[in-house]
């Protein structure tokens, strides 16, 4: 008999960041644990739908399909399974189907979110049992070993407003949580995708990265609001030079329209903003201005985090 599982993760949106995966003295650090990133973003209550299914077989075998559709691209996700298939004696042919409800690859954490869910449900269908930071801590090492992510599983576990100011993975990081409304919604555009490997692998974008995205934990720590949030986090889109010229208009215009405030998707070709829910209308007709209705997303804020669903 198949055994099955569902886990849910919500997609996470990062607003800025700093890559942390060297010591002071430039040498890359060994364990995979400590590696991470500073930063900060927001859970959405869209996300990453995971269903996980086990048949015994004779030698283990994990298939990965993500909107139905096969995906073996999908490093990250059969990283954590082959793990967790080490951890018990006997052999299965795993099935691992993603239902997501965000676009892919642009900034909206869903690898992370993948990595999470599977980790939930295949724990629950192979009977092992793990602590939430457990959990986090086989899907950060995931994330890292596949160069997909450096610090987004942490603040999933979480939701809500998430300040990394400590790097690592969870256990290790330290992670603040800013006090949001529930009001609040996000708005999010997207334009294109950005390949997140070629910006870590960078040199000289990961200097100017690191530069100002310890200034912007600074800034926001010492103010430590929603609207301080995303005038910083703005402001770290502009001064990287991610923001392209349609990026940096469509923020402005957000802003215009009512937004609390708006930054880019890191890393995507992508705006999101901060809205109340009264004025949400008022926020998405700019977005709809310039982006395809398929390419708006409006969310509202996740503060559960990743769990099992059933």
């Amino acid at each position: 008999m198949p055994t099955k599982a569902i886990a849910f993760a919500p997609a996470g949106i990062s607003s800025f960041f700093e890559i942390c995966d060297k010591t002071v003295d430039g040498k890359p650090i060994t364990n995979l644990e400590h590696v991470g990133a500073r930063g900060g973003g927001f859970g959405l209550g869209k996300g990453i739908l995971t269903e996980v299914t086990l048949k015994e077989a004779e030698k283990n075998d994990v298939n990965v399909f993500i909107n139905s559709k096969f995906s073996p691209e999908a490093e990250t996700t059969k990283t954590v399974a082959e793990t967790l298939l080490e951890r018990v004696k006997e052999k299965y042919k795993v099935v691992v189907n993603h239902q997501v409800s965000v676009p892919v690859g642009a900034g909206f954490g869903t690898s992370a979110g993948g990595a999470l869910g599977t980790c939930f449900a295949l724990c629950n269908a192979l009977g092992i049992n793990l602590t939430y930071g457990q959990i986090g801590r086989i899907a950060h090492v995931a994330e890292i070993k596949c160069k997909t992510r450096l610090g987004t599983v942490g603040p999933l576990l979480l939701g809500g407003c998430i300040l990394t100011v400590e790097p690592g993975a969870p256990g290790i990081a330290l992670i603040e949580r800013l006090p949001v409304s529930e009001d609040y919604r996000i708005v999010a555009g997207v334009f294109k995708p950005m390949p997140t490997k070629e910006v870590l692998s960078s040199v000289e974008k990961r200097r100017i990265v690191n530069k100002w995205g310890r200034k912007t934990v600074d800034r926001i720590l010492a103010e430590p609001s929603p609207e301080n949030f995303m005038r910083a986090s703005k402001e770290f889109a502009i001064n990287t030079g991610f923001a392209t010229e349609r990026v940096r208009k469509l923020m402005e215009n957000a802003e215009k329209a009512g937004a609390v405030g708006a930054a880019q998707n890191m890393v995507g070709e992508a705006v999101h903003a901060l809205v109340l829910k009264d004025t949400v209308d008022e926020v998405v007709e700019v977005f709809k201005k310039v982006l395809p209705e398929e390419k708006v997303l409006v969310a509202k804020i996740d503060f559960r985090g990743a769990h099992l669903v059933r």
